[in-house]
């Protein structure tokens, strides 16, 4: 299920919504920032942007690979360019990079944006994952 968490421009949802052209279509996403590196990468039409950046759900993430997570991400919010993160579940690794989004554009912290996106739908944030994510996400933000 595509859920908006920012500004009716950045979305979290699951593979099969990063897949489904229709849903796609209805909620206007122009952009997919796939995480999902259990699934193969999804077949999209021609005229939508898809990052592909593949995250594991734990530890074995690179600084670099979960930098450039959340940088494409807030770039696409920055222009205007409605955006779905989406990872296998859409539990953990799309809302912890959204959360990591949102604080970069806010100037939140990560901790009260993550508790915000997770508040009414189900989660389960890896914490190994998200405070790696938190740590990238200060090191932008003093950028």
């Amino acid at each position: 299920m595509i859920r908006e968490i920012h500004a009716d421009l950045l979305f979290i949802g699951n593979a099969m919504d990063a897949r489904d052209l229709r849903l796609l279509y209805d909620h206007r996403i122009a952009a997919v920032v796939d995480l999902a590196v259990n699934e193969p990468p999804a077949q999209l039409a021609r005229d939508m942007i898809y990052c592909r950046i593949p995250l594991v759900d734990g530890d074995g993430n690179t600084n670099a690979v979960i930098d450039m997570a959340i940088r494409s991400a807030t770039t696409l919010v920055q222009n205007r360019i409605r955006t779905l993160i989406a990872c296998s579940a859409g539990m953990s690794r799309a809302p912890s990079i959204g959360a990591a989004v949102v604080s970069v554009l806010t100037e939140r912290a990560p901790d009260d944006c993550l508790v915000e996106i997770i508040a009414d739908a189900p989660s389960d944030i890896s914490p190994i994952l998200w405070s790696r994510v938190k740590s990238v996400c200060r090191l932008i933000v003093k950028q």
